[in-house]
């Protein structure tokens, strides 16, 4: 009876295995197959801290509306402008007058709801919706300019584009860049004033002409002024003036003129 034990326990054995075989070499090709687990988007605050926007990763985390949009849009696609420490300092006094919905919005409005690399910025210029972005009533939109290798971003309501400087994390789902100013939404803060427009340069004056001389009528020279009508000639004239008008007078009245001249003499020598 103990042989027969011993000799029906091989049977078993065998027969178990015969049964488990085809199940392992089935389970062994699916658990060879099953994809890995795809890693957890990195905590964008904690990037942003380590890439020189700390002052702006400490705002979004004081802002629980917006730290947890952050967050919870890094699984989807995400696309982070930083601002600077230095540009976040300098923005400070603004953001404090700002209502706590003003400031969530406004820390929504530095990301993209899109993974874009780095490359792919440099080739989307135009308008961009940002996390702030509601519908149509709220727009808060800005627009990607690009030129050879610089990128900026600029509103309506910033004086100077805000200007991609380096790169923090750039892996999709996340991309995080540090720009050097603080980004306005047009919805938030008065649009620019426009530049004024230079001076159009003077026209060039002309020559000055020669002023012509003035004219002057030519002094009227008085005339001599005549012997008055009184004056009575002098007596050689008187003399003269007998003798022209004896001689050019017809004979006949030469004649008398002399006939009386002789009386006259006459009468001196009586």
């Amino acid at each position: 009876m103990r042989r027969l034990r011993l000799a029906a326990a091989p049977h078993g054995v065998l027969l178990l295995l015969l049964i488990l075989l085809p199940l392992v070499a089935a389970a062994g090709p699916a658990a060879a197959k099953a994809p890995a687990a795809p890693p957890a988007p990195p905590n964008v605050t904690t990037a942003m801290a380590k890439g020189g926007c700390k002052a702006f990763a400490d705002l979004i985390a004081a802002s629980p509306d917006a730290s947890s949009t952050y967050q919870s849009a890094a699984g989807g696609g995400i696309t982070v402008f930083c601002p600077t420490d230095d540009a976040v300092r300098a923005f400070l006094p603004r953001y404090k007058n700002l209502t706590a919905d003003g400031k969530a919005e406004l820390l929504l409005f530095h990301a993209v709801p899109v993974y874009y690399s780095r490359g792919s910025l440099k080739s989307n210029n135009g308008v961009m919706n940002t996390l702030a972005t509601d519908g149509a009533a709220k727009n808060y939109n800005f627009t990607v300019q690009n030129e050879g290798d610089a990128v900026t971003i600029k509103t309506a309501a910033s004086g100077d584009a805000a200007r991609v400087k380096s790169t923090v994390v750039d892996a999709d789902p996340v991309a995080i860049f540090t720009v050097d100013a603080v980004i306005e939404p047009v919805e938030l803060f008065k649009p620019a004033p426009s530049p004024t427009p230079a001076p159009s340069p003077a026209p060039a004056a002309d020559a000055p002409k020669a002023s012509k001389p003035a004219h002057h009528p030519a002094p009227v020279v008085a005339d001599a002024p005549g012997p008055a009508a009184t004056d009575s000639p002098p007596a050689d004239q008187k003399k003269e003036a007998k003798k022209s008008a004896a001689a050019g007078a017809p004979p006949c009245v030469r004649w008398f003129a002399a006939a009386l001249a002789a009386v006259a003499m006459a009468s001196t020598l009586a």
